[in-house]
């Protein structure tokens, strides 16, 4: 197993270089410069100014150069200083921005998994039924509704028509003054609609892939052995059927950690919400390159281990599962 891990990691190594590749051109390929975003609004602006501008950002070298130095920067652990004009570290900029993408997440994660699984279950255990025609309904609209409409609406819907819920950011404009119990409840009440819209997409493909995996595992030998021992349906059902079919969602889990990552971008600027999607989107659009680099770097990272971490996870649930070296 260590040496499976250790083959892993070390193979890890030219992919992420791939990817920052491949991302630092696509980043460069975009039209605009930050030297543009910069100047274009200053009618002082000289052409001499801009091209020392570019000289301070290394905008002048070649393409290769710039990634050279990005990339011997990232090696010290360095993820540059941004181009915006508070100079601050870009490091420093994720981080403080991060912890708020992790627990929409983290909370998106777990509504999945406690609403889809069960869900999935019942599904395939009441194949064909009205709850099973109901949920494949369900599911359809999921995969067809776009997430950003959909916020939209509900937006309209429990913020302003009805005014039951926030639109945006985390917290009111009086939250320092508030008791915990009443703080508590108001940070709550900001992250009801981001996480349920975080989670409706998930919530389709993962309750549909939970339920071919029911129909899947019920057909086994085993479970027809079980069930002539005389278990119960409840025991055929949660204690051999379930478990193993919920081994390939571990699996989907690693493989889902892009999605959250891409997903934070949309939501947090939807909502206003100060995380790192938010902030890539911001840096994207004034051409912070720095910033956008260092986000994609991270979440590059993230992906990576992800499924590092599924494969192993998975390799020990299942028994039968060896990992060759």
């Amino acid at each position: 197993m260590l040496l499976y891990i250790g083959k892993r990691l070390f193979f890890m190594i030219p992919l992420l270089l791939g990817i920052t590749i491949i991302c630092f051109g696509v980043m460069h390929l975009a039209p605009g410069s930050p030297t543009d975003m910069q100047t274009q609004m200053n009618p002082r602006a000289s052409v001499e100014a801009q091209e020392r501008l570019r000289a301070m950002y290394d905008l002048d070298k070649p393409l290769y150069q710039q990634y050279w130095i990005w990339l011997k920067k990232v090696a010290v652990f360095d993820l540059g200083t941004s181009f915006s004009s508070d100079r601050r570290p870009v490091a420093e900029k994720i981080w403080e921005r991060i912890p708020i993408t992790v627990l929409l997440n983290v909370l998106s994660l777990v509504l999945i998994l406690m609403v889809a699984i069960p869900i999935g279950v019942l599904s395939a255990v009441h194949q064909n039924s009205l709850f099973d025609r109901l949920t494949s309904v369900f599911v359809f609209v999921g995969f067809a509704v776009p997430t950003f409409w959909l916020a939209l609406l509900l937006m309209i819907f429990f913020g302003i028509d009805l005014g039951w819920l926030p639109i945006s950011g985390l917290r009111s404009l009086n939250y320092e003054y508030m008791p915990p119990w009443t703080a508590f409840w108001d940070l709550v009440k900001h992250l009801i609609l981001p996480v349920f819209l975080s989670a409706f997409g998930g919530l389709a493909g993962f309750s549909r892939f939970m339920r071919s995996n029911m129909l899947e595992v019920i057909r086994q030998d085993y479970i027809t052995t079980a069930r002539a021992k005389g278990l119960s349906e409840r025991a055929v059902i949660y204690k051999h059927a379930l478990r193993n079919a919920l081994l390939p969602v571990i699996t989907i889990l690693g493989l889902s950690v892009p999605g959250f990552i891409g997903g934070s971008v949309i939501f947090e600027t939807i909502f206003a919400i100060p995380g790192m999607g938010q902030l890539f989107y911001m840096a994207v659009m004034a051409r912070d390159y720095p910033v956008v680099m260092g986000i994609l770097y991270i979440g590059a990272i993230l992906t990576l281990f992800g499924n590092l971490i599924a494969d192993i996870s998975y390799a020990l649930a299942d028994p039968r599962i060896r990992v060759s070296s």
